[in-house]
């Protein structure tokens, strides 16, 4: 264990372990390999942290700090990025093996939600309400909500951290950010560029450990004002069950079973690969996935042929490799989690017309890898079609014509997303204004950007993030009233319109 890297956790400014001293390995997903220690942090950490973030949104510099010079410190956290961000891919690739071509890309990328918000750090404003009362001037303010708790997933640490702290320290809040146990190391790396940017003391905190040691006390601790989560069903559910009790704001990004929906006008090449995107890139762990593949009638035989052809030639292996198209499944649960949902899916009658199962290293795989599955002859109401799988595995449902996708397209519990291939334009505008999903790509799959609100529908989640209207939720407005009339008319009478 003495070769192993050891991290601090970092709180009100510091670099510290656990209060306990207590420490938990993380794991390589390509090779199983343990390769650095992070603090186990409890309810005492999680205290430590919350009072450090209430004191500097309350008292501290950060309270006094302009909104110009807020966006100022961003859009230097955002060069130091720009400046680290192949170092930041490569430590997100050794704990959450994704692939290097997209973690890379992701932290190139990254840069921009802090130089956008930094942007609109000074661009938030309140407004002058024309008063239907004589004598009487009327404002509003909109300012930060407080002490903003962070939950994300192991799948996209970084980048599911900038969709909710660039927003916030924007409104001027202050944050904890508790990573997923599987993947803590990227976002402690990322902090030591929050230090160099200048952030004073208790703005961003980091809380290190499992959701009920961890997660729980920070989502009911009394001075955290906001909790913006992303991740599974159940522990969102968990998650809102728990802020309700304090009264809390709450956006929650969970998860989803797009429908990737391809008609006979498509352009063949691009849907094949559009599917082959929406379900196998990231080895399916992503929310946006899109696992149920709605194809037509008259065009399924073709368009199986050549999906299941290129998906076969997907090349599996290190994901430290550029080269590599699938890499390995997380953790060990979801690899689990995902060979049970194949069995289900073969229990359920659903033909399996490629892979099916764990995938050896001589298979170009390593310890947690599952080859690309794709299963037709699948009914939308059996489980493989209704149940987030988040994984490598695809459910091909066949459809008749535009009402009979949309029946199908709808009918789950989901709504995050959806795809349409078509070259029908009339087909492509009615289709997005039917599809009860909170977004839609037509002729394109996987597309996010930090400027395009994003979030769900039904059970995947609510409220949005990116975009502008990302930061009203770390937001409150205050109405300010002020009175330039002589006397204080009936002191038993509201003052309601048109009186003194």
């Amino acid at each position: 264990m003495t070769d192993l890297k050891k991290y601090q956790t970092y709180i009100g400014g510091k670099w510290c372990g656990a209060e306990s001293g207590e420490t938990f390995e993380t794991e390589d997903p390509f090779t199983g390999e343990p390769w650095a220690l992070i603090p186990k942090c409890g309810e005492a950490d999680v205290n430590k942290a919350v009072e450090a973030a209430y004191a500097a949104w309350d008292s501290g510099p950060w309270a006094d700090t302009t909104a110009t010079a807020r966006g100022r410190m961003m859009r230097k956290l955002g060069d130091l990025i720009a400046d680290n961000a192949k170092s930041l891919a490569q430590t997100e690739v050794r704990d959450n093996g994704k692939l290097i071509s997209e973690m890379q890309a992701q932290c190139q990328y990254l840069p921009e939600w802090y130089y956008y918000y930094g942007g609109l750090a000074d661009k938030i404003t309140g407004s002058v309400i024309p008063s239907d009362k004589p004598d009487t001037f009327n404002y509003t303010l909109r300012e930060p909500v407080g002490v903003c708790a962070m939950i994300v997933p192991w799948n996209s640490p970084l980048l599911l951290v900038a969709w909710k702290l660039a927003p916030a320290l924007a409104a001027g809040c202050t944050a904890v950010i508790k990573p997923s146990e599987f993947t803590s190391a990227s976002l402690l790396e990322f902090m030591r560029l929050v230090e160099e940017a200048g952030f004073p003391p208790g703005v961003v905190n980091v809380v290190t450990g499992t959701g009920k040691e961890t997660g729980e006390p920070l989502v009911t601790h009394p001075k955290v004002a906001k909790v913006a989560f992303t991740g599974g069903g159940l522990s969102g559910r968990r998650v809102y069950e728990l802020a309700a009790s304090g009264l809390k704001k709450v956006s929650l990004e969970l998860g989803g079973k797009s429908p990737n929906i391809v008609f006979d006008d498509c352009i063949l090449d691009d849907a094949v690969n559009g599917a082959i995107s929406g379900i196998f890139a990231a080895t399916g762990q992503t929310c946006i996935a899109g696992s149920r593949l709605l194809v037509q009638e008259s065009i399924h035989d073709a368009f199986m042929a050549k999906l299941v052809d290129v998906a076969g030639q997907a090349r599996m292996g290190d994901p430290k490799d550029f080269d590599t198209q699938v890499g390995p499944v997380t953790t060990p649960p979801q690899y689990e989690k995902v060979l049970d949902y194949i069995g289900i899916a073969k229990g359920e009658g659903a033909t399996c017309v490629l892979g099916g199962g764990p995938a050896g290293a001589d298979e170009g795989g390593g310890k947690y890898f599952v080859h690309p599955t794709i299963f037709d002859n699948v009914d939308n109401s059996m489980r493989i079609a209704q149940e987030e799988v988040f994984g490598p595995v695809l459910s091909v449902i066949t459809f008749k014509d535009e009402e009979d996708a949309i029946r199908i397209g709808n009918d789950i519990l989901f709504g995050l997303a959806a795809g349409v291939w078509t070259q029908n334009i009339k087909r492509a505008t009615v289709m997005a204004k039917r599809l009860r999903a909170g977004t839609i790509w037509v002729n394109t799959y996987r597309a996010v950007s930090v400027t395009s609100p994003f979030g769900g529908y039904k059970q995947s989640g609510i409220g949005r993030e990116n975009g502008a209207e990302a930061i009203d939720s770390y937001l409150q407005t205050k109405s300010v009233w002020i009175s330039t009339a002589e006397g204080s008319g009936n002191p038993f009478v509201m003052k309601v319109a048109g009186s003194n």
